[in-house]
């Protein structure tokens, strides 16, 4: 008995272990690729789309709070990545590690559900996931930066707004796409491929031109949006949401289309408004979309229930249908019905 129970802690940890290391491992990749594209605000670099945020959140809520170690050791390696170790790291260790930690357990206090099948979900990985909780790494990273004497304090707001809305666009977009990504099931329907490569085919085509067009044509982008999320909900609208996002940081970081002859600053608010809206659409109209369907389905289901319940009290509890007797005379002029019954 002893070696089973042994045999079983063995494997829950390394479970656990598998777990944490794929968390870690995701950071550190997340946190490479948001480094490709960034901008420059007030002497500060930051990046528009920090997915390690995305990452994060998604780990705690698929595999719980006990992989916070994974968090905290791939913040680790991507601030190793970018510096040296210093007083400073350990503030913003604590900080990239609380956010997402903090946003976990208010989307856990709402119920938040996983699939995002309703809209108070939407609503809640926007307002407490991703706007609420990033507000902890955005003012705590900054406020390291303001005591090391790394930044002026004049510049504190302007930084600190880029850094938090960085990260929630990394909530916003990434978590979703891994969440969805848990819950497919796998291998997909291929009746759905043709329209699916079309729409791809589209977005590649339109996205690229509308954001580094000189013409305010950004616009066009929505109709896309709706399409997507329309005929494949969560994975279409924010997939398009997320090659939005990039090609537009891409255009911004190079000041092309409409992002050409701005200051810094009027980029950034120009680009982190044009992402926010883009992933806040893809995100709640894919949520009121998924939730309207299931409630027709459960609708539909209960009014099928019904009729199957109705055939089945009509068949088995209706009185069955008496033939006409003929009525005969009696001795005193009325009349009688033949009941049948030997007289």
């Amino acid at each position: 008995m002893a070696g089973v129970v042994g045999n079983e802690n063995l494997r829950r940890n390394g479970v656990f272990a598998l777990q944490t290391l794929t968390v870690t491992g995701c950071y550190y990749v997340a946190g490479r690729l948001g480094l490709l594209w960034n901008l420059a605000v007030e002497g500060a670099v930051f990046t528009p789309i920090w997915p390690p945020t995305g990452v994060a959140v998604a780990g705690l809520l698929i595999f719980g709070l006990r992989v916070w170690p994974g968090i905290a050791l791939g913040v680790l390696l991507v601030i190793v990545h970018l510096t040296s170790l210093k007083p400073e790291v350990l503030g913003n260790l604590a900080g990239n590690t609380a956010a997402p930690v903090c946003a976990y357990l208010m989307l856990r206090a709402v119920g938040f559900r996983t699939d995002l099948s309703r809209l108070r979900d939407g609503l809640a990985l926007v307002f407490l996931g991703a706007l609420t909780g990033m507000l902890i790494s955005a003012t705590v990273g900054v406020g390291m930066l303001v005591l090391a004497d790394r930044l002026h304090t004049h510049s504190f707001w302007g930084v600190w707004l880029a850094w938090w809305v960085g990260d929630a666009m990394g909530v916003l977009i990434v978590t979703p796409l891994l969440l969805w990504l848990y819950e497919a099931r796998w291998p997909p329907r291929l009746s759905r491929w043709p329209e699916a490569t079309a729409l791809v085919v589209v977005t590649c085509g339109v996205v690229p031109l509308v954001t580094h067009s000189s013409l305010s044509v950004l616009f066009l982008i929505y109709p896309l949006l709706i399409w997507a999320a329309l005929r494949f909900q969560l994975i279409g609208s924010m997939l398009c949401a997320l090659v939005t996002s990039v090609i537009a940081t891409a255009a911004a970081t190079e000041e092309a289309g409409p992002f050409e002859g701005l200051t810094r600053i009027e980029v950034m608010i120009k680009l982190q408004a044009f992402n926010g809206t883009i992933a806040l659409t893809a995100l709640l109209l894919s949520a009121v979309i998924t939730e309207q369907r299931n409630t027709r389905r459960s609708v539909e289901r209960a009014c099928q229930e019904l009729v199957e319940v109705l055939e089945h009290l009509t068949a088995g509890d209706a009185p069955r249908a008496r033939p006409n007797r003929p009525k005969q005379e009696t001795g005193d002029g009325s009349r009688q019905e033949r009941t049948g019954r030997g007289e």
